[in-house]
Parts: structure tokens; C-alpha cells; sequence
């Protein structure tokens, strides 16, 4: 080969950003053109819609509405998107691949992984213009009070990356199959697997883990016989420390709280960083109220509390404001949801790597009845 022609291939040849780029432009003008993604997020815009005002009708009396609705609206974005994710990226490889227009790319100076991320930042972007939609509404909850402004950023910013992840998973299998309806059952399946798969997995795991015949020393506040006997009324002062020793199983669920981690709404619920100082779930024996967890709070007090395992000497305090065989979750374990990051991180980027090398041309062989162009 001269080097008049090698300098030439060079000259012609596509940046890599350049290329990612074209491709994102190509994938963004074919969805706006079209009329399904606005008809999509129209209907998105009123569930949601409608679930923040039966919400907010149904909350109008409590004194914590605003974070109930906050952790509420943030708990069905996230179910709404897990939904839409993988149906706007589970076909973006053999969509184009059966339509006969994916052999045109290939022979561009386009690289295959030039098209794979092309594909996936346009789907991404798709998916942010629901998120866009909702967060309205997130807003409105935070200007009801109550919410720290850094809960609903860090929810938003987290959402966005659970997103970006599910359309990850989506073009890769896309590229790896090659009809679409195959690929969306797949994406779909394993969205389901991060999503109940996990619970699964953790619930049967709980019998691998018991420990039966424990000694367990438990506390908790009570009046005495003799106050109770006296016929005055009883105040807050009456109470007394009655400390117990009782044998029973107990799970050691620490060994397994990792299983949780790659669950979406486990890292989207506890990477918001949640005021607990006043958090009880039912007022106590003198009426005193506190701040009532919404889902996706519970969600992380009750990972939390799996990460800590058994607690063999529960406290009054404890059991006062935690419930009985709980303990102090803020002096427990580091959070769980950077691991959860890294297992689907890995899992996303391992399925991006397989396609990519579905994508390399020359294709050796082709399954039966593949459209070339």
C-alpha cells in the first residue's frame, strides 16, 4: 500500500466523538419526527399526574405531606420508568438491523462502537424528557416543605443514572438479538431480575441464615404494677426501663444484604440522604406524632437495618422509637447503593461489550433469515 493512500485513509477517516455524535443527531431526528415518543410522554405526564393529586387529596390532612408525596412521586417515576426505558432502547440495533438500514451505517467510516454509543445517548436522552416531565412534581412536593432541596437533586440525579443504565442494557441486547420483540422480552426480564429477582433471591436466602435457640436481651418502657394499681392517672414519668431475657431464632440477614444491592429502587432510595432524627412510624403511647416514612424511605431504614443484622440488646430508646427488635440504623454500615452502582454498572457494561462485537464487519456468519440491507 503507498503512503498517498494511507495518508488519504487518514484524512477521511471519522473522529470518534465526531462519529458518536452523527449518529446521536441521526437517532434524535427519527424520534422527533415520529409521533409515538410525544404520545408516550403525553400519557406519562397525566399518570403521573394523577397519582400526585390523588396523593396530594389523600395527604391533605397530614402534617408531613410534603416528604410522603416526595418519596411517593419518586417511587412511581422510577416504576413508570423501568417501564419506558426498555421500550425505547431494546430495538435500536435490530430495529434498524430488520428495516435494512443498519448495513448502511456499517459501511460508513462509522466504527461499531461509534454506533452502539450513538444509539445509547439517544435513547438516554428519550428517557430524560419523562424524567423532565415529572420533575414538576418532585418540585412541587419539595415546596410543600419538609424536604431537604438535596433529597429531590440526589433523586433526580440518581433516576437519571438508573436510566441511563436500563438503556444500556436495552441497545446491548438489542445487538446481541436479532429480532425485537426478542430483545424487549430480554430487557424486560432483566430489568425484572434487578427488580424482584433480588427480593427473591434475599427471601430465600433468610432460611440459609437463621440461627435458632439465641439469647436476646430486650428493653422496653412500661408502668409498673404498682402505678397501675394506685387508680391515678398515669403520666410519662411513671414509665420504667423493664429489661427481658428471651431464647429466639434470629437471621443473620448481613450476610446477605448485598443480594439487594443491584435493585433499582434499593439504590434509588437509599442513595437520597434521608433525615431520620425525628423518624417514627406510629405516634407513641402519649400521642407525641412524628414525621411518617414515605415508600422509598422505608425502603432504605429497612436495607439498613438488613445490613445490620440481629440485634442481640435492644435498648429502650431503641425500642421506643425504632419498634422492638430494631436498633439505631444511623450507627449501622456505610450504605449499600455504590455497590449496587458497580454490579449494574458491570452488568451494563459487559452487555455493551457483546454487542459491540456483534456490530464488527465483516459478519462471519448471520442467524437464518437476517435482512443485510
Amino acid at each position: 500500500m503507498s503512503t498517498d493512500t494511507v495518508e488519504g485513509s487518514r484524512t477521511h477517516s471519522l473522529g470518534y466523538v465526531a462519529g458518536v455524535r452523527t449518529v446521536f443527531g441521526l437517532e434524535m431526528k427519527q424520534r422527533l419526527r415520529g409521533r409515538a415518543w410525544y404520545i408516550m410522554m403525553a400519557v406519562w405526564f397525566l399518570v403521573i399526574g394523577l397519582v400526585f393529586l390523588l396523593a396530594t387529596l389523600t395527604t391533605a390532612a397530614m402534617d408531613s405531606a410534603g416528604p410522603f408525596l416526595f418519596d411517593l412521586v419518586v417511587g412511581f417515576v422510577l416504576f413508570f420508568g423501568l417501564l419506558v426505558a426498555p421500550g425505547l432502547s431494546a430495538n435500536a440495533i435490530n430495529g434498524d438491523r430488520t428495516g435494512g438500514t443498519l448495513a448502511i451505517l456499517q459501511v460508513t467510516l462509522l466504527r461499531p462502537g461509534q454506533i452502539l454509543w450513538g444509539k445509547w445517548l439517544a435513547s438516554w436522552v428519550a428517557s430524560l424528557g419523562f424524567l423532565a416531565l415529572s420533575s414538576p412534581f418532585i418540585f412541587w412536593a419539595l415546596a410543600l416543605g419538609g424536604v431537604n432541596p438535596l433529597e429531590a437533586i440526589v433523586s433526580l440525579a440518581v433516576l437519571a443514572l438508573e436510566l441511563g443504565l436500563v438503556c444500556a442494557l436495552g441497545v446491548g441486547i438489542s445487538a446481541l438479538a436479532g429480532r425485537p420483540l426478542f430483545s424487549i422480552v430480554t430487557t424486560y426480564m432483566m430489568v425484572a431480575l434487578l427488580g424482584l429477582g433480588t427480593l427473591i433471591a434475599f427471601g430465600l436466602s433468610m432460611s440459609l441464615v437463621m440461627e435458632e435457640d439465641v439469647q436476646v436481651t430486650q428493653s422496653f418502657y412500661d408502668y409498673p404494677r404498682e402505678a397501675i394499681e394506685s387508680g391515678r392517672m398515669l403520666t410519662e414519668e411513671d414509665l420504667e426501663c423493664v429489661t427481658n431475657e428471651v431464647i429466639m431464632p434470629v437471621w443473620h440477614t448481613e450476610r446477605t444484604a448485598w443480594l439487594l444491592a443491584a435493585n433499582p429502587f434499593v439504590i434509588v432510595a437509599d442513595a437520597v440522604p434521608y433525615d431520620r432524627d425525628s423518624l417514627q412510624s406510629e405516634p407513641d403511647s402519649f400521642g407525641n406524632t412524628y414525621r411518617t416514612p414515605g415508600v422509598m424511605e422505608s425502603i432504605s431504614a429497612q436495607v439498613r437495618l438488613a445490613q445490620a443484622g440481629p440485634d442481640y440488646e435492644v435498648t429502650c430508646e431503641e425500642a421506643q422509637f425504632f419498634g422492638p427488635g430494631s436498633r439505631d440504623i444511623e450507627k449501622e454500615p456505610l450504605p449499600i447503593w455504590p455497590l449496587g452502582l458497580v454490579l449494574q454498572g458491570g452488568l451494563a457494561a459487559a452487555v455493551l461489550w457483546a454487542g459491540r462485537r456483534r456490530l464488527v464487519t465483516p459478519v462471519r456468519r448471520l442467524a437464518r433469515g437476517t435482512r443485510i440491507a
